[in-house]
């Protein structure tokens, strides 16, 4: 079994507060983390109908048989509990008495701060970050990376990334969004997804993607929004505070799992990678989630933005660090050059990155040269 890095934090969050909340896309790992971490801990899913009715009729029988607290899986189908949990909670006065997950922000999230406020920790669990599926990456090509994804599954019981990609989609579609939004036309529904990952690392104009799919501008939001609450997409903020404002205000689109997005794409082999005319917003995609995975394994926040004037004058990633910047470029070119450092040289005196294809980490001149197989380990 793979160790997940966020497995300290959960546990740390677990000796501070009574309840920890560990939210993120289906097939992430949160019931195996819950399992692995809190062993003598019952545990319940509510995916299960009976567990589920039993919740929602008699929530104050369903929590008797929890007396010392328990794992509760897929808390979203009965958000009712978390009242009761907080009344216990505040009886007992222990921390780390219940583990709760779920996989859609819609359904839990706000149930969570308007019952919970002050007595839980949120942690954000994405499938393997690059060094937890690949260790000591030796001989591994980043076709294999991009093209495979991340998703648990695919590397634990050896799935074709293919079929776990597809049996994802379909799962995700008839089990969330259904449930979530009126979709009464699926097939429309696997147009928009498509049409949308050819966006990913892309600016996002939901009045073209409309016209593409045949919807109002009001619908591709929404389902937008659906993505995002469960972790399928990111949206991507631009910044602007301490810099001009003469700049583009529409947020970018990024896919959070590149196999995901590889399948979407119509990509079948790893090899097709290498001359897709979309290989450089697909790294681009990888190097983003990478970043985020990172921070929310070590507890910290999205802060990661993207910087374009209506010039042209653009940055990939700008990380706020509150009191100072980090800005990065991101270039799926094996080989360096100067044109690679052309946008960061517009902007000095600010730390800058170019995250890159090659196998390399080093410093050119006041520049950092990042190799996409450091990218977990970046500090920002």
């Amino acid at each position: 079994m793979i160790p997940r890095k966020i497995g300290k934090k959960v546990l740390e969050y677990a000796k501070y507060f009574p309840v920890v909340v560990i939210t993120g896309p289906r097939q992430s790992g949160k019931t195996t983390l819950s399992k692995l971490l809190f062993k003598d801990k019952k545990y319940v899913n509510l995916e299960e109908m009976d567990e589920r009715l039993f919740a929602l009729e008699d929530p104050r029988g369903f929590l008797e048989r929890f007396k010392e607290g328990a794992i509760i899986d897929e808390i979203q189908h009965a958000p009712n509990l978390l009242s009761y949990i907080q009344s216990i909670v505040d009886e007992k006065n222990r921390e780390g008495m219940f583990i709760l997950t779920g996989s859609q922000q819609f359904e839990m999230m706000e149930a969570v701060t308007q019952s919970l406020a002050g007595r839980c920790a949120i942690v954000r669990l994405l499938p393997f970050s690059l060094d937890e599926a690949y260790g000591d990456l030796k001989d591994i090509s980043i076709y294999d990376v991009l093209y495979k994804g991340f998703f648990p599954r695919i590397f634990d019981k050896n799935i074709p990334p293919t079929d776990m990609a597809s049996f994802y989609i379909t799962t995700y579609i008839e089990r969330d969004v259904r449930k979530i939004i009126n979709v009464k036309d699926l097939s429309r529904f696997q147009t928009f997804i498509k049409i949308l990952a050819g966006r990913s690392a892309q600016l996002l104009n939901l009045s073209s993607i409309g016209d593409e799919c045949g919807l109002s501008h009001n619908t591709i939001k929404t389902w937008i929004s659906v993505l995002e609450a469960g972790y399928v997409v990111k949206i991507q903020r631009p910044y602007y505070k301490n810099l001009n404002k003469r700049m583009v205000k529409t947020p970018k689109v990024y896919f959070l799992d590149t196999g995901l997005l590889c399948y979407l794409l119509g990509i079948r082999d790893p090899s097709q990678i290498e001359v897709h005319p979309l290989k450089g917003e697909i790294f681009e995609t990888f190097v983003v989630s990478e970043m985020l995975k990172n921070r929310f394994n070590t507890g910290r926040e999205d802060n990661l933005y993207f910087y374009r004037e209506h010039s042209g004058k653009e940055i990939d990633v700008v990380v706020d660090n509150v009191t100072s910047l980090d800005l990065i470029e991101i270039k799926f070119s094996k080989t360096l050059s100067e044109n690679l450092f052309k946008s960061l040289k517009k902007f000095p005196s600010i730390s800058k990155k170019l995250i890159y294809g090659g196998d390399k980490t080093f410093k050119y001149k006041n520049f950092d040269v990042i190799s996409w197989k450091d990218v977990g380990r970046l500090n920002v």
